[in-house]
């Protein structure tokens, strides 16, 4: 976006967004709707892109005009939480952090990154999403999260700016539901347990499940895939449920056995998942970014 924005052009725009129409903008700021278009105008031309499409009598906002709009609402958000402290009144309400993790990350995992960031202050008010990588990662890209949270780096593949912060990395242990185990012919030599029999993985999408492809074909196991998933958690309960044999990090064991009733049955150290936080550029001194960071590294994976 273009240096040395108007604010009082930016003001206008919040204000025609917000109500929907430059004529109830015009009744609300007690000027001439002339006035405010004129306004609107020389703002587009400063940027060098459309707020607006306009659908009938109606106005829309572009994708530049979303994005503006994002900035606008916290700029004058912070305007107004001034204008109050000034007056003297007390500040109240949380800081909301917003964070999105990759849906293949056992939520177990997600919780223990970013606990730090909660102890931080009682005012901080915790916004989690999950989706697909690519997904979550244009929210990033769109300033809608303050942080993404992935097994997978940002690479030149994805084309935001971003920087990856590494957390740490965890063996995998597998295991199953015990009348599926009282079934394996070989159940106590591990990995060879796992040729023929039937295992949930992770979808293809998932740098994890990348690696356990390219390990089975190495140590020559073939296992029968039984089931892909998207969500660990959706996996998981399907291993209770003794449809195959699943993996999980090492690191939340204790709580895989004790949640699912499934008892462990190897553990391979050949294959490291891998942790990243993703954070734009704009937020990388964020305080709960930098809690999260320390934290995983000093504690959660050390």
């Amino acid at each position: 976006m273009a240096e040395n924005i108007n604010y009082k052009h930016l003001h206008y725009f919040w204000v025609v967004a917000s109500e929907g129409s430059i004529a109830r903008a015009a009744e609300k700021l007690c000027i001439t709707p002339q006035t405010i278009s004129g306004q609107l105008s020389m703002l587009e031309e400063k940027i060098g892109q459309s707020l607006f499409d306009r659908v009938g009598r109606r106005l829309r906002l572009t994708e530049t005009g979303r994005l503006v709009l994002r900035y606008a609402d916290e700029i004058f958000e912070l305007g107004n939480e001034l204008g109050d402290v000034l007056r003297g009144a007390p500040l109240v309400g949380s800081s909301e952090f917003i964070i999105s993790a990759a849906s293949a990350i056992p939520k177990t995992i997600v919780h223990k990154i970013i606990e730090p960031a909660l102890k931080l202050s009682e005012d901080v008010s915790l916004l989690c999403k999950e989706g697909p990588v690519e997904a979550i990662l244009g929210e990033l890209a769109m300033h809608e999260v303050d942080m993404v949270l992935t097994d997978t780096p940002l690479s030149s593949a994805f084309s935001v700016k971003a920087y990856n912060h590494y957390l740490g990395q965890s063996d995998l242990s597998f295991f199953a539901a015990p009348e599926l185990i009282a079934k394996l012919p070989n159940a106590n030599s591990f990995p060879e347990c796992l040729n023929d029999a039937p295992v949930l993985i992770p979808t293809k999408q998932n740098a994890i499940r990348q690696q356990f492809d390219r390990w089975c074909n190495d140590a020559h196991i073939f296992p029968i895939l039984r089931g892909q998933y998207d969500d660990s958690a959706l996996m998981k309960c399907f291993g209770k449920s003794g449809l195959g044999i699943f993996f999980m990090p090492s690191i939340i064991e204790d709580e895989v056995i004790r949640s699912y009733c499934v008892e462990k049955i190897g553990q391979l150290s050949d294959i490291k998942q891998k942790f990243y936080a993703i954070s734009a550029e704009r937020k990388v001194t964020h305080p709960a970014v930098s809690a999260i960071c320390h934290s995983a590294r000093d504690e959660t994976f050390s």
